[in-house]
């Protein structure tokens, strides 16, 4: 039962995370006209949809999403893998949940890549093709500050921005477990640290009997 657990969350994540897309795509109008205020301007849902990587950015060659969609599928085998190993070796059970709701967020958010090109025909009209360069759909939005920022700005200056990116249910998952774990990294990694111990101290026993 220890893989179905750790696994179940991951596909717990991309269950909640795929439901709440496709009722926001298929309930929701897109942007500003179709937003809606859940605790009053501070915190909406806006329908928008991402083409790149986080916060927007994109790779500048033609076939950069292409080649971005590539590497998270192979980055979701290693998460896989690694998910795998943790509980194989018996890791501390705190982390191996948080590196299940990061598979389970990456592997949501490259659905959306691999597939919302075709089942929901969002590709970016310049795509070479729809496959592998569906956008990835956000909607929570954190409303703290948009507006335009001064000239006199470096990079972002004369341009009109908000200062929270929108999100989605798999970008928090991913969020969430990175946070932990790094709140929580020594007690994560004593539990490893002390299993480590035990097994030196088996072996170290095991040498002396045999001596």
């Amino acid at each position: 039962m220890k893989y179905p657990k750790y696994f179940g969350i991951a596909i717990l994540v991309i269950l909640i995370d795929q439901a709440v897309k496709m009722l926001v795509h298929y309930n929701m109008d897109f942007g500003t006209p179709g937003q809606i205020k859940v605790i009053g301007d501070w915190f909406k849902l806006h329908y928008t949809t991402n083409p790149g990587m986080a916060f927007g950015m994109q790779l500048g060659s033609e076939y950069g999403k292409f080649i971005l969609t590539s590497f998270r599928l192979v980055a979701m085998f290693g998460i896989g893998y690694y998910l795998y190993y943790l509980i194989n070796k018996k890791a501390h059970p705190g982390y191996i949940v948080c590196i299940a709701m990061i598979l389970g967020g990456a592997i949501g958010n490259l659905i959306d890549s691999i597939f919302y090109g075709v089942l929901l025909n969002n590709a970016p009209y310049n795509a070479p093709t729809p496959w592998f360069h569906g956008q990835v759909i956000d909607m929570f939005y954190f409303d703290i500050w948009e507006g335009f920022i001064p000239e006199w700005v470096p990079i972002w200056g004369g341009s009109y921005t908000a200062l929270w990116p929108i999100f989605n249910i798999a970008d928090a998952a991913i969020f969430i477990g990175v946070a932990i774990i790094l709140f929580y990294q020594t007690k994560f990694f004593e539990h490893e640290k002390t299993q480590k111990e035990e097994e030196e101290d088996e072996i170290q026993k095991q040498f002396i009997e045999q001596k």
